[in-house]
This record gives structure tokens, C-alpha cells and sequence, in this order.
């Protein structure tokens, strides 16, 4: 039997500008799924070279497609959130409303979903149940339609109970165009309202922590506020859901992808005090825990205080704030102005501080 190859001659990494642990280590770690700057450098590096094409360049939260002169918005994502139950939803909802928000970050109306459950032999029925009724509801929650899935097993020991894969389509209205190379400077940066409920509603679950206060994710669709706000103006220049990462990571892909620089302040991001006192005790920056019911926006000055508004009057927007805008200095560069009246990098985060969130 011939000797396997070396992993230096598999994948040779040394050329590779990267932050570490890639770099001395040549094989996957958890930060590479965690969104920040290993995920990039993981996409940048082997997916894209080896899957190529203009689509998969936008690199958004969704593709926009044309197909029979349609423009439609299409995503896919999988989940493997532990524990699959927690305050305020479960891998059930995550998987339609993850899919679901990708989608409106297109601008698109959501329409079908497709779905995929890898089961790990061993677990319950009543569990695999459970989860089907939690997508169901969420489904028609959100107005989608689950058109087709599939289902596969692996043997006990190879999975973690339950781990969904679903993937989208929806239409995008015509005049829609959301895609960070249209942010310019000047544009003001909305928030759609309070950070970081859901990392810390899992983390609490998921490791038994008390922060004196219940804290319950913000699982949600988000089609119809970006409805709402696109019936305002469809000169919106992009929106994203700030998942892993958090806020951080996604106004870092927003100003790398649009060359412009983001000045956020602050004291002005709606942090609710109990992941501001959970983040405090662990040692977190709030801007970087998860979340998966709000949006940031980037608005053409002269509609954000309309748009702001209609936010506002809708359910999952009442917190809505600006929080900053785009600037010409630093280009690609987010920094925040602090409460003390210097400023502070706000990196993009190299793993992820909440394993397994979604």
C-alpha cells in the first residue's frame, strides 16, 4: 500500500496570507465555520478558486440569479445549533428563518424552501417530530412553501442528534439592487434593533448560566420589514443579517466589498443590558455575538429618516437606530467612536466566540 500523501502536499498553505491558527495549522478548525476571517480566508482560498463563476463572486447572503428573465434570490444554508431547543425557538426555526432572511437581504419575497435532515441513529422520534412542527410553523410563519427535501442517517456518534440543511428562492422586485458596491459615502447606517439576544439565549441554555434575566432569541423572519422599508424607496444599497460574527462581521464584509470606510458609534447600538452584563462576565464584545432576527442597513442620506420611520411602525423594527454612517477616510475600515471620545477598530473577528450558535 503506497504511503498517503503529506498534508503539505495536498494543499500547500505557506503562500497564504492568513491570520493563525490557518496558517500553522493545515487542517479545519471550529473558526473556519464561525464567520469572521478564517471563514473568508477558508472561501477565499480553496471554494471560490475551485467553484469559480460570477454568481458565487457577489458573495452576499444570497445569490441574484436571472433565469427566464426572472431575477430571483437564492441561498442555502445548514444548521447544527446545540442544543436544539432553546428560549425563543429551535434548529426548526432557525433553518426557515436563516433561509428565509438570506433571501430578504436580496430584497427578494421569499417563495420556496427546500429541506434537508441528517439524523444521527439513536435519536427520538418524538425529537424528529418536534423539529418538523417547529419548520412547519415557521414555514407558514413566514409565508414559504417547503417544496422538496431529503433525508439521511449516519451511524450514533457521527452526528449531534439533528442537523438541517435548507436552501431558497425568491423574487426580486424590479428597481431592487442591494449589493455593498453601492454603498458610498454619506450613507447612514441603520440597526434594526437590540444585538446579540441570540448568541447569548444559546450560550446560556448550553453551558446553564443565570444573568439574573431570561434572555430569549430574536429568531424572526425579516420579509416583511424589508417590505416595509423597501415600499418606502427601493434605493436601498444593502442590507445583511448580522449572524455569525455579529454586527462586526457583517459591516466588515460591507466595507471590504464596497472599499468605503464605517464609522459606527458606540454608545449608540442597542445593546440590551442583560448580554451587555452577559458579555461583561465572559469577557465578550456584544458587536460580535450573533443574532438572527435583525438586519443592518445601509441608506442613501436623503430617504433614512423615512425608512427609519416605516421600521419603526413595523413589529420587528420598533428598536430600529442609526448607529453610524459611511465615510470617504479609512477605506474598508470599521471604527467606532467610543463613549469617551476616541475611537477603536472593530476588526473582523478571526473564529467565532459561540461555537455552534446556528
Amino acid at each position: 500500500m503506497s504511503e498517503a500523501p503529506s498534508d503539505a502536499a495536498v494543499l500547500d498553505v505557506t503562500g497564504w496570507t492568513c491570520p493563525a491558527p490557518l496558517r500553522d495549522r493545515p487542517r479545519v478548525v471550529m473558526g473556519h465555520g464561525g464567520g469572521g476571517a478564517l471563514s473568508a480566508e477558508l472561501v477565499q482560498h480553496v471554494f471560490a478558486p475551485a467553484f469559480g463563476g460570477e454568481v458565487l463572486a457577489q458573495l452576499g447572503d444570497s445569490a441574484a440569479v436571472t433565469l427566464g428573465g426572472a431575477r430571483l434570490a437564492f441561498s442555502t444554508d445548514s444548521y447544527v445549533v446545540r442544543p436544539l431547543f432553546f428560549p425563543g425557538g429551535s434548529i426548526g426555526d432557525l433553518a426557515v428563518n436563516g433561509t428565509v432572511n438570506d433571501l430578504a437581504m436580496s430584497g427578494a419575497r421569499a417563495a420556496y424552501l427546500s429541506c434537508g435532515f441528517i439524523l444521527e441513529e439513536g435519536v427520538e422520534l418524538s425529537v424528529v417530530a418536534r423539529v418538523s412542527a417547529d419548520l412547519g410553523a415557521a414555514a407558514r410563519a413566514a409565508g414559504v412553501e417547503v417544496a422538496t427535501g431529503d433525508t439521511k442517517v449516519v451511524e450514533a456518534g457521527h452526528g449531534d442528534g439533528i442537523y438541517v440543511n435548507t436552501a431558497g428562492i425568491g423574487l426580486i422586485p424590479d428597481g431592487v439592487d442591494l449589493r455593498p458596491q453601492r454603498v458610498v459615502p454619506g450613507d447612514v447606517v441603520i440597526v434594526s434593533g437590540e444585538i446579540g439576544l441570540h448568541g447569548v439565549a444559546i450560550m446560556s441554555v448550553r453551558e446553564g448560566l443565570e444573568f439574573g434575566v431570561d434572555v430569549t432569541s430574536d429568531c424572526a423572519p425579516l420579509g416583511g420589514l424589508v417590505q416595509a422599508m423597501l415600499a418606502v424607496t427601493p434605493d436601498l444599497h444593502v442590507l445583511r443579517d448580522p449572524t455569525r460574527g455579529g454586527l462586526a462581521a457583517a459591516l466588515n464584509e460591507i466595507a471590504a466589498a464596497s472599499g468605503a470606510g464605517v464609522v459606527i458609534h458606540e454608545g449608540r447600538v442597542p445593546v440590551p443590558e442583560a448580554v451587555g452584563n452577559a458579555c461583561a462576565i465572559l469577557g465578550l464584545d456584544p458587536f460580535y455575538v450573533a443574532n438572527e432576527g435583525k438586519l443592518v442597513a445601509f441608506v442613501p442620506r436623503e430617504h433614512a429618516d423615512a425608512v427609519l420611520d416605516a421600521m419603526r411602525a413595523h413589529p420587528l423594527g420598533r428598536r430600529a437606530t442609526v448607529i453610524g454612517e459611511a465615510v470617504e477616510a479609512h477605506p474598508g475600515l470599521v471604527v467606532a467612536r467610543t463613549g469617551l471620545g476616541g475611537t477603536r477598530v472593530v476588526d473582523l473577528p478571526i473564529g467565532e466566540q459561540l461555537p455552534r450558535i446556528c
